[in-house]
């Protein structure tokens, strides 16, 4: 494989390294399976076939001189988005290239959507957008239909134009003049919706055929007639348009494939393709099952049982809350503070374990109603988060005895329950554990250092923290490489006039194989009734230091939440010290963000300001968010610097994946593994990466998070 894909390479292998002890088995019904581009297909060319929601996918091809690869998310039943890199050899051999590239890489963003699913007569039928966001170096548009028979047989026939058009095309079904790719101008990124579906179209088609549930074999007629790489070029040869392969399946999650392409080129596929919705394996989340509801005697049988005197007993608290802690400790959960009346409790929690909020609710209140005093009916459960209390959920004690083991228990309860601001103590609390601050923790997982796409290291990244007092936060974070090809990346992208805030990461990995990338002090706070207040001061980030300051408006029980943010950031040293010399670089930068949970996992967030190079205008950010805790989003970045101040990419814009850990080990755990991955990394729209950033601290204890895994309340 070319060295131009080994980060996204590296990135696949270990996430299948991951997955392999956990393969699910396959099941009987002929699934989609995926081509060359990544995308459901035959083998260079696409299909019909829709994946199922929420599959994400990596794929990694090759054959001859031209490599792939490509990261896919089905973004919604009928809808897909794909982003690639290619990279294809021997471009100078035979022709020179004004830009003198010895391989030439290309990043493009594709769209499919499903216009029809299959049915007993329909063929599922399939519009896809190819390079539609790129430098149209892969630009295709295409329409295409597959139909199942009996369980083996697929049968795939489409149109297509711009690459997939070049090949016996017919004419210019739908008119227009279609640009020519040329790689000496252009700076990549623009949305040539005028070339869509214009120029020759031609028809491609092709068949698979299941032999069982592991082989496959697959033939194809191909329309891409590679212009580009097989005309003056000489890439490599293109004899005829017929390629042929078989594939094997490795359960649900694997699969690879060899081919014979084009008359004259080997080829090879591996495609790792990964549902959150669904476990690695048969394994679900292990850890200690929930205790019983302890249910009271009735008020007839046993009146004294239900008589309040005890609150005036001087050593309740303690017994209490000992009580608690024997139930509560098992599954990480931790007493902030604890108060009582005769019929009401309110329990400030913090959850250092269980990765779904709801299922720590759930926990509590069962220990609640083992411990509390047949008198005390309202739970009040107020999970606490860097020291803010983030929300408070109310729970009938009666509710909880009635509905345990009646159907559809989590829906009943949650019409019942009611959440608000965490508001103030119930007077009489003890306050904090004395050892819950004042505490080290500490963890080290695998880290990545990205410079671009096709460019990135893997190393070790260790992360402290200690809990000065609640709301106040030091922690740090230290990287050191083991291995990568950062040092192999342009230095900076093509054009671009702009303050190097961003396009100098390659300077910054390859001066340090260790670095200090982050040493803070954070003070969290919770001001008024629904807003949250956070000041940062230190080093935020590998490439910036200063301080930050943030405040949130968000309610509880609201999916909208508004927030303001202001930094002041000097550019650091590029050799993972602790420096400010390097460059003589500071800044001002500020946000207004709204964010929005528009329902069944899907989020949005928009934010308008001033950015580090001194740039203003906005972001749109569009992220869908599993109740496991994955999330997959893009984002893009439009602002007042013109396309040649930024240069090659025109704008920022990327994808980004969180993974928690206990999807792929199956522990009960709060890590999470996030990674964001930009098809260049340019120096407009960029902002300072703070950490602990307020929305996506506070929201997971309120009720448009909790609502997602609500299920696990009883868990």
């Amino acid at each position: 494989m070319a060295s131009k894909t080994r980060s996204l390479l590296l990135a696949t292998v270990c996430a299948s390294v991951m997955t392999f002890p956990f393969v699910r088995e396959s099941k009987a019904e002929m699934k989609p399976t995926l081509s060359f581009s990544g995308v459901p297909g035959l083998i260079d060319m696409p299909s019909g076939d829709t994946m199922p929601d929420g599959t994400f996918n990596l794929s990694v091809s090759k054959f001859g001189a031209v490599s792939r690869a490509t990261l896919s998310f089905q973004i919604t039943p009928w809808m897909a988005a794909s982003f690639r890199l290619q990279a294809t050899g021997k471009w100078n051999d035979v022709l020179p290239d004004p830009n003198d590239y010895s391989t030439y890489n290309d990043r493009s963003f594709d769209l499919r959507f499903r216009l029809a699913e299959e049915g007993a007569w329909m063929p599922a039928v399939t519009l896809g957008l190819q390079d539609f966001l790129g430098t149209g170096f892969n630009s295709a548009e295409y329409l295409v239909a597959t139909k199942t028979f009996n369980d083996r047989l697929k049968v795939t026939a489409g149109i297509g134009w711009g690459r997939y058009g070049s090949y016996q095309s017919f004419g210019n079904p739908f008119g227009g003049v279609r640009d020519t790719w040329d790689s000496s101008t252009g700076l990549g990124s623009e949305l040539n919706a005028d070339n869509w579906f214009r120029g020759p179209a031609a028809l491609f088609g092709g068949l698979e055929y299941k032999i069982n549930d592991k082989w496959t074999v697959k033939a194809e007629y191909s329309s891409d007639n590679y212009n580009l790489e097989s005309g003056d070029r000489k890439v490599f040869e293109r004899k005829n348009p017929y390629n042929i392969g078989v594939e094997y399946a490795w359960g649900d999650n694997v699969r690879i494939g060899a081919y014979s392409l084009y008359g004259s080129e080997f080829g090879f596929s591996f495609h790792l393709v990964m549902d959150p919705k669904n476990r690695p394996g048969t394994i679900g989340v292990l850890g200690s099952g929930p205790i019983p509801v302890i249910t009271r005697p009735s008020r007839a049988s046993n009146p004294d049982a239900y008589d309040g005197g005890w609150v005036t007993q001087a050593d309740a608290n303690g017994l209490l809350r000992k009580n608690l802690n024997r139930y509560l400790e098992k599954d990480g959960i931790r007493i902030e503070d604890f108060a009582y009346t005769a019929d009401r409790v309110q329990i400030r929690i913090r959850n250092d374990k269980l990765d779904a909020p709801a299922q720590a609710i759930g926990r509590t209140a069962r220990a609640l109603a083992a411990v509390m005093p047949a008198s005390v009916e309202t739970f009040e459960i107020v999970p606490v988060v860097k020291g803010m209390g983030v929300s408070k959920v109310t729970i009938r004690r009666s509710d909880l005895e009635r509905l345990e083991h009646t159907p559809n228990n989590a829906a009943t309860l949650r019409e019942r329950v009611t959440w608000a601001d965490a508001g103030e103590m119930i007077p009489g609390g003890a306050g904090a554990e004395e050892d819950m601050y004042q505490k080290l923790r500490w963890r080290i997982l695998p880290g990545f250092r990205v410079t671009s796409p096709a460019h990135g290291d893997v190393g070790i990244r260790a992360s402290a923290s200690y809990d000065l007092a609640p709301g106040w936060v030091a922690s740090g974070t230290i990287y050191q490489k083991i291995a990568g090809n950062s040092e192999k990346a342009h230095l900076v992208p093509k054009g671009g006039t702009l303050p190097h805030v961003r396009s100098d990461t390659r300077k910054y990995n390859e001066d340090s194989d260790f670095a200090f990338e982050r040493a803070t002090l954070a003070w969290y706070a919770h001001p008024a009734p629904n807003f949250y207040s956070r000041v940062t001061v230190g080093y935020l980030e590998r490439m910036h230091g200063g301080v930050s300051g943030e405040v949130l408006w968000k309610p509880a029980d609201s999916p909208l939440a508004l927030g303001v943010e202001v930094n002041y950031t000097k550019q650091r040293d590029t050799d993972g010290m602790l420096g400010f010399g390097d460059y003589d670089y500071a800044i001002t930068t500020g946000y207004l963000s709204a964010y929005y949970d528009f329902g069944n996992g899907y989020l949005g967030q928009l934010d308008v300001g001033r950015y580090l190079a001194g740039d203003v205008g906005a972001t749109l950010t569009l992220d869908r968010e599993f109740a496991n805790g994955w999330k997959v989003g893009a984002f893009a970045t439009l602002t007042d610097a013109s396309a040649a101040a930024v240069g090659e990419g025109r704008f920022d814009k990327g994808i980004r994946i969180t993974i928690p850990m206990n999807w792929m080990l199956s522990n009960p755990s709060r890590q999470e593994i996030s990674q964001t991955i930009r098809p260049l990394q340019r120096d407009g729209g960029a902002r300072v990466d703070v950490e602990g950033r307020l929305y996506d601290t506070i929201r997971d204890y309120h009720s448009d998070r909790v609502d997602d895994q609500w299920s696990r309340v009883w868990r």
